[in-house]
Order: C-alpha cells, then sequence, then structure tokens
C-alpha cells in the first residue's frame, strides 16, 4: 500500500488513487497571487523550469498553426473498449491527437465523451485497446507497469480537483515526494521544492500540513508538486472545481503561465468560460474529437 501511495504521488495521478486517506478541503478563502508572473521568465526561473531538448518524435503534417512547434505527444487510432458484461462500451472512437510544447490546451465535451480516457491515455493510467500512443519518445502501449510509473513520475505532472495531498505530510514534503521516488535531484531537492513553492507564492507555508491550508493554497502545493521532476507534461483534471471563481481564475493564469515556460499543459473542464484562456480547444463527444480549435493570435 506505501509504494502505491509513492507511486501514485511520483506522477501526481491516478484515477484508483485512494481518495479515502485525505481531507477533503474545509474552506476556501480567494487569494491574489503574491508573484509576479514574470517570475517564470527571468534568470533564476530558468533552473527551476527548463524547457527539454531531448525529446525527438518524427514531426506529423501540420496546419501553419502548428507549424514549427515542437512535438511532445501523439496517439494515433486510439480505440479504448471496457467490457461490460457480454458486450463492450466504446469510450474511444479512433481518437488522434498530437500535443506540442508551450500550448495551454481545453479538452471540453459533456460527461461520459471520453475525456478523462483520453487524460488516461497521455498518462498511461490506462491502455488503448487498438492504436498507439507516443508520448515525451516513449510507445506507452508497449511499456510494463513499472516502466510506465517511473516514465510517468518523469515525465507528467497532475494536478487534481480535490488537490490529492498526503495529509500527514507538509507542504514542502508533499512536493518534495516525487524526488524522492525517483531519487533525483539528490541533495538539491529540499531546495527546489523550496524553489517550487516560492514560485506558487507558498514559501512562507512550506512547514503547514494541508489541513491548515486553503483549497486555493492546497492547490497551488499541488502544481508544486506536479512540477517536481521538471515534467515536459502538465495535466488538470478540472483544476478550478473545487474553488471558488477569483481563486480558480488565479490558479489558471498560473497554469497558462507554465504553458508559456514551455510545459505542455491539458486542462479538462466542464466550465466553458476557463476555455477563454486555453491556446487551443479540443471538443469530445461520444469518443470522438468532433472540433479542435486554436485560437487566431
Amino acid at each position: 500500500m506505501l509504494y502505491t501511495l509513492i507511486n501514485l504521488c511520483a506522477s501526481s495521478a491516478s484515477l484508483c488513487l485512494c481518495v479515502s486517506v485525505f481531507n477533503p478541503p474545509s474552506s476556501f478563502v480567494q487569494f491574489q497571487l503574491p508573484f509576479h508572473i514574470s517570475l517564470l521568465y527571468n534568470t533564476s526561473m530558468s533552473a527551476i523550469i527548463r524547457q527539454d531538448e531531448n525529446t525527438n518524435l518524427t514531426k506529423p503534417t501540420t496546419t501553419n498553426v502548428t507549424s514549427g512547434k515542437r512535438t511532445v505527444g501523439r496517439l494515433k487510432d486510439v480505440v479504448k473498449a471496457y467490457p461490460m458484461g457480454n458486450r463492450h462500451y466504446v469510450a474511444l472512437r479512433g481518437v488522434n491527437l498530437t500535443l506540442y510544447a508551450g500550448e495551454f490546451t481545453a479538452v471540453v465535451g459533456p460527461s461520459g465523451s471520453g475525456k478523462s480516457t483520453i487524460l488516461n491515455m497521455i498518462t498511461g493510467i490506462d491502455r488503448p485497446t487498438k492504436g498507439e500512443v507516443l508520448m515525451a519518445g516513449m510507445h506507452l502501449h508497449k511499456m510494463s507497469e513499472n516502466e510506465l510509473a517511473r516514465w510517468r513520475g518523469a515525465n507528467v505532472g497532475i494536478v487534481f480537483q480535490f488537490f490529492q495531498l498526503l495529509p500527514t505530510l507538509t507542504a514542502l514534503e508533499n512536493v518534495m515526494l516525487p524526488m524522492d521516488f525517483l531519487n533525483s535531484y539528490g541533495n538539491k531537492r529540499r531546495g527546489r521544492a523550496l524553489a517550487l513553492l516560492e514560485l506558487v507564492g507558498l514559501k512562507a507555508r512550506a512547514g503547514n500540513l494541508p489541513s491548515e491550508l486553503s483549497g486555493g493554497e492546497q492547490q497551488r502545493v499541488a502544481i508544486a508538486r506536479a512540477l517536481a521532476n521538471d515534467p515536459p507534461i502538465l495535466i488538470a483534471d478540472e483544476p478550478t472545481g473545487n474553488l471558488d471563481t477569483t481563486t480558480g481564475e488565479n490558479i489558471m493564469a498560473l497554469l497558462e503561465s507554465l504553458s508559456h515556460a514551455g510545459k505542455s499543459v491539458i486542462f479538462v473542464t466542464h466550465d466553458l468560460g476557463l476555455t477563454a484562456r486555453a491556446h487551443r480547444i479540443i471538443h469530445v463527444q461520444d469518443g470522438n474529437i468532433v472540433a479542435d480549435e486554436y485560437k487566431q493570435e
């Protein structure tokens, strides 16, 4: 059980995470981010968030909108079917999707449309029934569970609607946990975790337990944890679903700023108002991507 929890925290993700060990946030307060987004672009930021130049996937034919962008992953003809008694429920029906560095992408659609299944494919939490999943240079559908766990810990950060911080660990310890799991950054882990908490405006709260933090503060700690191993891909599943409007807007501003720093940030939402910030909007319905729109720059 302990290995499973650490494993899941390393990637900050899994739909089968044992949520019973986590405390739901008891209160939410409005906050203004006590830092300027320009932190992401200054010299010191380069030591915290680097763009991974080692990914070298074959570039697909693209429109002018995506010309010159670095590919970080691709779903090719992905079908996902779940057995249900003597029949199958088809969640994805031949999905094709290419993800690029530096994009802030919204995935929208009604409940049961396949949004979460697409995220599961991107993160390697689930495997396709048919098709290929190529992410950050690796064929996820060909990897073992142990290989996937380590790949996820190094390449994907995930931010949950309910934060999923370990309740007995401080904010600092929660951020350090993914680095502990991968044995990354050595004696620099604590300093890196503090730098990430400073990035999200919470260095002064490093010693606090999740129960001592507001909902917005917990979500910012979760974002810092998702960045611990400097993944090229950041996934956010309804990241503002349990936050008030002002807090949610600040969280979305922070996530958008990470895409400007080179991350591929993909978020799922039912709130169409949040898509106003997105550079790209993917519409999912009945297991198909029915529209893939880029904003005019």
